[in-house]
């Protein structure tokens, strides 16, 4: 399974963005999809995540702010975010675990910096 993230960004605080995540391979299914996110010098955490059903739940710091969707024909996820803040700037990753092997795997990030 390869994950590709895009959508990253410079926007002045308040602004929004828009990640995309596209999972493609062979004879894959996946079932939770999640985000995370490295900002500078601190350790990667958890954004949200979503089951396949559509179930979304969010980290403290984005919630009401983030908004994480999905479309399980076209293997995509999405990160719809608003009102961002300069503490939301980071490398934003997604990861997904693949039901058939039994693994998780992660894309290679997307920035996203955000500007006061």
């Amino acid at each position: 399974v390869q994950l590709v993230e895009y959508g990253g960004g410079s926007v002045l605080a308040g602004g929004s963005l828009r990640l995309s995540c596209l999972a493609t391979g062979e004879a894959f299914d996946i079932s939770d999809m999640a985000w995370y996110r490295q900002g500078p010098g601190t350790q990667r955490e958890w954004v949200g995540s979503i089951d396949r059903g559509g179930s979304a739940n969010y980290a403290d710091s984005v919630t009401g702010r983030f908004r994480i969707t999905r479309d399980n024909t076209r293997n995509m996820m999405w990160l719809q975010m608003i009102g961002l803040k300069p503490v939301d700037t980071a490398v934003y990753y997604c990861r997904v675990f693949e039901t058939a092997r039994g693994q998780y795997y992660w894309g290679q990030g997307t920035q996203v910096t955000v500007s006061a």
